[in-house]
């Protein structure tokens, strides 16, 4: 009996020792695995900190535009390029190497910024031309479409605006054109509130045949227009001009320059002679880019005169190798209007285009 008891005595002895054993290990396995995670979220945690360190910052958005004037030179100076986006200052190797590819490098490396200058007007009076002929110069990008945001589009904010704007690099010049906005009355101080140092340049023809070639454009596209003396005049009989017309309105460049001129100094105008635009390219593409800063890169060598359509056509546009001229439309006769009509609006026209010649200190020749 009492080798029984010894026996049962040893059993509950081994028990204990191996259930204080097993504890123990139990409690070894507890506190490593809790060091283990901990110093693992260190290690996320700095790693987390790192590239936090590492990622780029967010580019800054502009303020409301309706609260602050003038706010582009501080915020180009501000602006960080985009995620993915290459820095706008590059090596002459990378840009030889991009250029080697056929990618132009304004395309792939600089920075959207908001337009130095813009061509504000007027509508039929050769703005397209223009552009067409400032894409020669290798310093000028320029936006493809008419962005209208200024007179149309003004409420989705000046961020989106300069997305629709194509990259420039170092001592390139944005630009766009909107032909509307020289006769929105709202597009001045819009513009100022972006930046009142904006170059803008107005393209401006004789009123008369500019109206006619206006009633050309929308003719061709609605048949069934109203003839042109009947949507001129008020009255065919007492021969009052109906200034609500746009084609007519238009003309009245005096009254729209007085508007610009409310936020803008006159130093910052540059006025385009439609006419010479089309006799001599070459001389009054120098004026636009001596008004630009730009080295005189466009000359008679890029343009060749089209008899056929009575406009000159460039030689080598931007981005090909074979002449082009502008569109279809470019160049379309005008259909007859009488020629007591056209001396009548000669005649509205005249002391408006005097007026314009004093505030322009420009005679354009039209009368």
């Amino acid at each position: 009996e009492r080798l029984v008891d010894l026996r049962a005595h040893r059993h509950r002895s081994l028990e204990e020792t191996v259930l204080s054993k097993v504890s123990v290990f139990f409690t070894m396995v507890l506190i490593f695995t809790y060091f283990f995670y901990s110093s693992d979220y260190d290690i996320l945690d700095d790693h987390r900190r790192v590239l936090d360190e590492l990622r780029p910052s967010p580019p800054r958005l502009l303020p409301d535009a309706r609260s602050h004037r003038n706010r582009t030179a501080s915020a180009d100076a501000e602006q960080v390029d985009a995620p993915g986006q290459l820095p706008q200052h590059m090596s002459d190797s990378a840009k030889e190497s991009a250029q080697n590819n056929g990618i132009p490098v304004s395309n792939t490396f600089g920075t959207k910024r908001f337009p130095q200058a813009i061509i504000i007007g007027v509508k039929k009076g050769g703005t397209r031309a223009l552009l067409e002929f400032l894409r020669i110069h290798p310093d000028v990008r320029a936006v493809g479409s008419e962005p209208h945001f200024f007179d149309r589009f003004y409420d989705r904010g000046l961020e989106w605006y300069r997305n629709l704007m194509p990259r420039t690099l170092d001592g390139q010049i944005t630009m766009e054109k909107t032909p509307s906005y020289f006769v929105t009355k709202e597009a001045p101080s819009r513009v100022c509130i972006m930046n009142c140092q904006t170059k803008l340049i107005v393209v401006v023809r004789d009123p008369v045949t500019r109206a006619v070639s206006d009633y050309t454009q929308t003719l061709s596209k609605n048949p069934g227009l109203p003839s042109f003396q009947s949507l001129a005049l008020k009255n065919s009989t007492t021969g009052v001009i109906d200034t609500t017309w746009s084609a007519v309105r238009i003309g009245l460049y005096a009254k729209h320059l007085e508007n610009w001129l409310q936020y803008f100094p006159l130093s910052h105008f540059l006025f385009v002679s439609g006419e010479r635009l089309v006799s001599d390219p070459a001389g009054e593409m120098g004026r636009v880019q001596d008004f630009l800063g730009l080295k005189r890169v466009v000359s008679d060598k890029h343009f060749y005169f089209n008899q056929t359509k009575g406009f000159p056509c460039l030689k080598k546009p931007e981005g090909s190798s074979r002449p082009r001229c502008l569109g279809k439309s470019k160049g379309r006769p005008h259909p007859q209007i009488p020629s007591e009509i056209l001396q009548r609006l000669r005649d509205f026209y005249r002391p408006f285009n005097h007026l314009f010649y004093q505030m322009s200190g420009q005679d354009f020749g039209w009368d």
